[in-house]
């Protein structure tokens, strides 16, 4: 006798539960200057807060066991400098660090595209940019409901897919925020 069974699939597959996890780390680049009015948007620099807090944000990766393969920056001045600083504190050069001009100002999809692109030998990816898209992409990506990812501030979230390509809206499992006016000992997620 042959006797058969309904399997209830979850939407989500647990990231524990995959063959393999892609782990996106987003970082919103750190307080940025408007000192000089006539400075064109893109050549914005860090102010003294911004300088400070890249670093400690990247310490506070280092501390915790994050590194990710490869770090991909807009190349505008403020993200590039925190792409700099946050490189640093976990162990990169300068040199490291990959710019792409397409995550100027980039929206949610923008992104998304620019993730789907990288190459699979790669198991994880560090991001440097801009709201409001870095923001709304990572929204959309586990459903949090951010609001604003804050200055420097950090969004790790794995995906249960074996290539970057499979990254796709609503799949994503939050495994860190983290920003530097975030109090001491707050959880995460």
């Amino acid at each position: 006798m042959v006797v058969s069974r309904q399997v209830r699939i979850p939407r989500f597959i647990p990231v524990s539960f995959a063959t393999d996890v892609k782990r996106l780390y987003l970082i919103r680049h750190a307080k940025s200057s408007w000192d000089d009015p006539k400075l064109p948007d893109f050549d914005r620099p860090l102010n003294d807060r911004g300088k400070r807090d890249a670093p400690r944000m990247g310490r506070r990766l280092a501390e915790a066991g994050h590194r990710p393969d490869v770090l991909l920056s807009s190349p505008a001045r403020r993200a590039f400098s925190t792409a700099k600083r946050v490189a640093r504190a976990l162990g990169f050069r300068q040199d490291d660090i990959l710019t792409n001009s397409r995550l100027y100002h980039a929206d949610e999809n923008q992104l998304l595209r620019e993730v789907q692109a990288q190459g699979d030998e790669a198991g994880s990816l560090m991001l440097f940019g801009h709201n409001p898209g870095l923001t709304e992409f990572a929204t959309r990506l586990c459903r949090h409901p951010f609001g604003n990812v804050p200055t420097c501030g950090v969004v790790c979230i794995d995906f249960a897919v074996d290539r970057w390509q499979e990254v796709a809206y609503d799949q994503g499992v939050l495994q860190l925020y983290d920003y530097p006016k975030k109090p001491a000992g707050e959880g995460s997620p």
